[in-house]
């Protein structure tokens, strides 16, 4: 048997579990009746939280395999993470794990006593888990069960300060779906660092996702054609390799998706490709074009030698541009979907040496459904809704009539937003999710994109993991109890105020656009104005949730930090960077507009003040009343003032938080923005103090519009 070797500890002292035994829970705070755990089991029966202070993993000798005994140092990793230390070095430990196969005897005996059967549809990844005082068990048919068997395990685990506890329990899981992934856009701004893809990778894993498909329309290196990959913003051959044999590792499959039909335009902007291109420097392929099945295969050839995967991803969503260039005639003649359908069909003739499943976007199925019965029946379909519908069986049912198998794509509900809307991914994912596994759909491929260039996959997380568990657990996912579970299980909290705090911004976000139009618009713009006046009413309490939400987040940052237990640390303290950040970029939405009709309707106030009724002329308080409102609007303590500082405070937050998880590339074109804006309000707020300097001098002020401010808001 192997037991692995023991890990640098976080913690320096080592009980004996007997002598702790007495304690049914360590604390008031982690007594409730059954752990939280993502995705939630199928069959779990919970006892007891007991102290645990170290531990050993065992992998019986005639059994043991690289898969499981990697399995065995993640989880000792995870365990001495967790404060825990590693037998042999401390004596005796309070816990020994095994991994065992199914077929054990011990296995066997245990499924006896605890009257509980290993049935057919666990065979793949299922796995029954049986923690007691003393001894876990992870047991499964394959590596890859024994594997997710673990990462149940490290949620059982409960850190706070008082000590950490694991709890005792019997598991019997399995998933729902087959094929669990998520689909990651790299190619419309922000380009992860290899460490953070691996360190996404680990985390997806974790919550037993086995699939990463990463979307590349022109930034992944190919060795036949290096010109349109951007340096320092793509993939090179080698990080391919290297990223796919780590995934492999966590049972993740990379599935990578290259654009083969539509969103080329960073392709096809380079005049090498004029003669492939639909429209000139567009978006489309051409079909009927000699040159493009010739550049697919080279793409997809390279991609499956270094991607060793069953699936390839050709894309083929939104052609928009199709018939109206190059195809215009044969459009014409045969209309869109013919001719969409035999370019897809080519594509899948083009790539059949590579002996690998092709799966393409089913946005078809509501474009132009007529096509479907033209596509190859071997390809896998993958129709996308990221927004709530009463039903999503039209958009799965005309390929599954077709006979063609289909995978569901929901979304995270991030692209274009200052923070990622939970309200909608939650609900599009859970009702996206269950009708695909209702109507059979092996597969869900959760969405995150980058429309904006200004994404942060670190704010992503709330999102991305409720579709990793509603992919594995059937049925329709409670979004309550994942609320409930999420911090807990993702940040380490043990408290509930990430949890409280992710729930307000979902509140602000009712109240305030969240989106980044709302939060890059000119207030005093006339589409500023007209923006302002729909907001209005409940700009004030929505900054509340905001910044209810930006105490509960400082909250449990100092807590952390003053505890001198390690075992109540946080953990994923970049991503909540991330949600501080979303936060403060609401609440910052919403006081331009405020401040904006501050400084309206203090002009008009001033403006008032400096033109009585003639022949009267303005009084000494009069102008001493309207300098004070005139230099509430620039001064040191200025509104122009404020939304410069904001602007900048963010910029440098945002920075930090890019960096954090990006390859430096492209952030300029974010922070570009930042620096615009700071700009605005300080060239607005020189431009007051010039007013105010000519007014002490001449009396006059000028008119609102004159003067370039907005006209003063209605009264409530």
């Amino acid at each position: 048997m192997h037991e692995i070797e023991r890990l640098p500890s976080t913690r320096s002292f080592c009980r004996p579990l007997a002598a702790l035994l007495t304690l049914a829970l360590l604390t008031p705070a982690l007594a409730q009746n059954a752990p939280k755990l993502i995705p939630a089991p199928r069959e779990l029966h919970a006892a007891a939280l007991i102290p645990i202070a170290s531990a050993t993993v065992v992998v019986p000798g005639p059994e043991a395999n690289s898969e499981d005994l990697f399995t065995a140092r993640d989880l000792t990793q995870a365990l001495a993470a967790d404060g825990i230390q590693i037998a042999p070095a401390v004596g005796a430990p309070d816990l020994t794990i095994d991994l065992l196969h199914r077929d054990a005897p011990q296995a066997e005996q245990l499924f006896t006593e605890a009257n509980i059967a290993f049935d057919p549809a666990m065979h793949d990844e299922g796995y029954v888990l049986i923690t007691r005082p003393g001894h876990a068990y992870l047991i499964a048919d394959t590596p890859t069960g024994r594997f997710y068997a673990a990462q149940t395990l490290k949620q059982l685990i409960e850190r706070n300060p008082s000590g950490t506890g694991i709890w005792t329990a019997t598991i019997r899981d399995w998933p729902a779906m087959k094929y669990r992934g998520i689909d990651d856009d790299l190619s419309r701004g922000p380009f992860p660092t290899l460490a953070f893809q691996k360190h996404q990778i680990q985390v997806f894993a974790a919550y037993k996702v086995n699939l990463y498909s990463p979307y590349f329309e022109h930034t992944l290196q190919y060795a036949s054609d290096t010109l349109a990959a951007p340096p320092g913003s793509s993939l090179t051959r080698a990080e391919s390799q290297e990223l796919a044999a780590f995934a492999a590792q966590y049972h993740v499959t990379i599935v990578p998706e290259q654009e083969a039909f539509g969103h080329l335009h960073h392709v096809l902007q380079y005049e090498k490709y004029s003669s492939l291109a639909e429209t000139p420097h567009g978006h489309v392929l051409a079909p009927g074009e000699s040159g493009t099945q010739p550049l697919i295969y080279s793409w997809f050839s390279q991609i499956a030698q270094d991607f060793p995967s069953p699936f390839l991803h050709v894309g083929a969503d939104e052609t928009f541009e199709l018939g109206t260039g190059r195809t215009k005639a044969d459009v014409d003649k045969r209309g869109l979907g013919p001719v969409y359908a035999d370019f897809l069909s080519q594509i899948h003739t083009t790539l059949a040496p590579l002996h690998r499943r092709l799966l393409y976007w089913g946005d078809v199925a509501t474009s132009d459904p007529s096509a479907i019965d033209h596509l190859p029946k071997d390809m896998i379909a993958v129709p996308w809704i990221y927004w709530h519908l009463d039903s999503y069986d039209p958009d799965i049912l005309p390929f599954k009539n077709a006979g063609i198998e289909t995978w569901v794509a929901p979304g995270d509900a991030n692209w274009s937003e200052v923070y990622p809307v939970g309200k909608v991914a939650l609900d599009n994912i859970q009702g996206f999710v269950a009708a695909g596994q209702r109507l059979g759909s092996t597969g869900e491929l959760l969405t995150v994109w980058n429309d904006d260039g200004e994404g942060l996959f670190n704010q992503d997380w709330f999102g991305v993991l409720f579709g990793a568990a509603a992919a594995w657990q059937p049925g329709s996912s409670d979004t309550t109890a994942y609320q409930s579970a999420f911090a807990h299980t993702f940040y380490g909290d043990s408290t509930g105020k990430i949890d409280q705090a992710q729930s307000e911004i979902m509140a602000a976000q009712d109240l305030i656009d969240p989106s980044d139009a709302a939060f890059w618009i000119d207030p005093w713009s006339p589409a500023g104005q007209a923006m302002a006046a729909k907001l209005r009413p409940k700009l004030h309490q929505g900054r509340l949730h905001a910044e209810q939400a930006l105490g509960l987040i400082q909250q449990v940052r100092a807590q952390a930090s003053s505890s001198q237990n390690t075992a109540s640390s946080l953990r994923e303290t970049a991503a909540l960077d991330a949600m501080e950040l979303g936060a403060r970029r609401l609440d910052l939405t919403a006081m331009k507009f405020q401040l904006s009709d501050e400084m309206a309707s203090a002009y008009a106030q001033a403006y008032t003040l400096t033109h009585p009724h003639k022949p009267a002329q303005p009084t000494e308080k009069q102008n001493s009343q309207a300098r004070d409102l005139l230099e509430s609007i620039s001064s040191m303590n200025g509104r122009c003032q404020d939304l410069r500082d904001s602007y900048s405070m963010l910029k440098n937050l945002y920075a930090q938080s890019w960096l954090a998880e990006n390859r430096p590339y492209w952030l300029d074109n974010v922070l570009v923005r930042y620096d615009l804006r700071i700009q605005l309000w300080q060239q607005r707020g020189e431009a007051i103090d010039t007013l105010i300097n000519t007014w002490a001098d001449t009396k006059n002020l000028p008119t609102a519009q004159q003067a370039g401010l907005p006209p003063a808001p209605p009264q409530p």
